[in-house]
């Protein structure tokens, strides 16, 4: 309705002008983007929801699904360290099914810091400027950390191979729960890689060759699994560690006296805390009650797939069917693609005035 989007303009800019009062610099990005390289980098999640096009002259593009991959790009091609951005407007996401909550077109209100030379503080700043933004309404917090997930899969004690593989699917959990099962025995393999890995040589009576891959690189693909067939199993210990901390739900004190009795059990997972604890200090500095924070070991699994840090979101406490009102994270490991190697702290989050709107109004 007219009415209703224009009372989400007029937020937008308010929200806005709280952030530039934060040192952002307001900045936009194209609503048309370039899909190759960008559909690479958001989630499975947004990759099956975005709009893609064809234009005769730039190739394929794709209707903005959000501003972080743009304003990264935009900032790693400047190479100003440090910046601050703020920034408001559409983005686009197809929908599955016909969902009032899940538009698919939305506004955005976000802000981005890159650079400095405590990540801790820039995490808590980031949380601090959007959660002061909405001070009239009662929103429910949450928080997890990606890197604490990270660290405990590099510290089993497994096969380089199926670290990689429980790292690249971290953000389905559903597929990291079959390969940590499996992995750990807890599961046979499937039947049918069972029956090819019996073969003794499976190019017979095959026919012809067809597709893009060559008999070598099959070769090499069967080899890899054969390999890993034979691999132990992930010791129980370490599982445990695992569904520990993917269980873990409790307010952020309790949080961090249970991930510390884990790390006795996981040393591999103290950089990862060391960097939790500090951010919590950082949050304290800002008076955050952090008792009235929950602490999720899954949480951010089912988000964009470039955090890789500390993650975030703000939900109506009231309606716990609207999608987050605010959420965010840190994502240093996109600035290292963007930036073809280079790589610059980076956090940021974003708020979606309609609910803002739609909340206030008591709808």
């Amino acid at each position: 309705m007219p009415a209703q989007k224009a009372a989400a303009w007029a937020e937008a800019q308010r929200l806005l002008g709280h952030l530039r009062e934060r040192g952002a610099e307001e900045v936009e990005a194209a609503i048309l983007q370039p899909a190759a390289e960008l559909l690479d980098l958001y989630g499975e999640d947004i990759r099956a929801r975005a709009f893609v096009t064809q234009d005769p002259l730039r190739g394929e593009m794709m209707l903005r699904p959000d501003f972080t991959v743009p304003v990264v790009r935009m900032h790693m091609e400047a190479g100003l360290d440090p910046a601050r951005y703020a920034y408001a407007g559409e983005v686009f996401r197809r929908q599955e099914v016909d969902d009032p909550q899940r538009p698919s077109e939305y506004l955005q209100v976000g802000f981005e810091l890159f650079g400095g030379r405590d990540p801790a503080e820039a995490d808590a700043e980031v949380f601090a400027a959007l959660a002061s933004a909405l001070p009239d309404l009662p929103l429910r917090a949450a928080m997890g950390d990606i890197g604490l997930i990270l660290a405990a899969v590099d510290g089993l004690s497994t096969t380089p191979t199926r670290k990689a593989a429980l790292r690249r699917h971290v953000w389905r959990p559903r597929r990291f729960r079959a390969l940590l099962d499996r992995h750990a025995g807890r599961v046979p393999l499937p039947e049918g890689r069972a029956a090819l890995l019996a073969v003794a040589d499976p190019f017979i009576d095959t026919g012809p060759e067809i597709g893009m891959r060559t008999r070598a690189e099959i070769e090499a693909r069967l080899q890899q699994l054969r390999e890993e067939a034979l691999a132990p199993p992930l010791p129980p210990e370490e599982v445990a560690v695992i569904d520990a901390l993917l269980s873990l739900a409790a307010p952020v004190p309790a949080a961090l006296d249970t991930l510390r009795d884990l790390e006795r059990d996981a040393p591999g997972l103290g950089p990862a805390l060391y960097r939790l604890e500090r951010r919590v200090e950082a949050l304290e500095r800002r008076g955050i009650a952090l008792g009235d924070i929950a602490f999720e070991g899954s949480f951010g699994r089912t988000t964009l797939e470039y955090y890789d840090g500390f993650v975030f979101g703000l939900f109506a406490a009231a309606r716990p069917d609207l999608p987050p009102v605010a959420t965010g994270g840190r994502y240093d490991a996109l600035t290292r693609v963007l930036g073809r190697g280079r790589v610059v702290p980076a956090v940021g989050g974003v708020i979606r005035p309609e609910l803002v709107v739609q909340l206030r109004g008591g709808a």
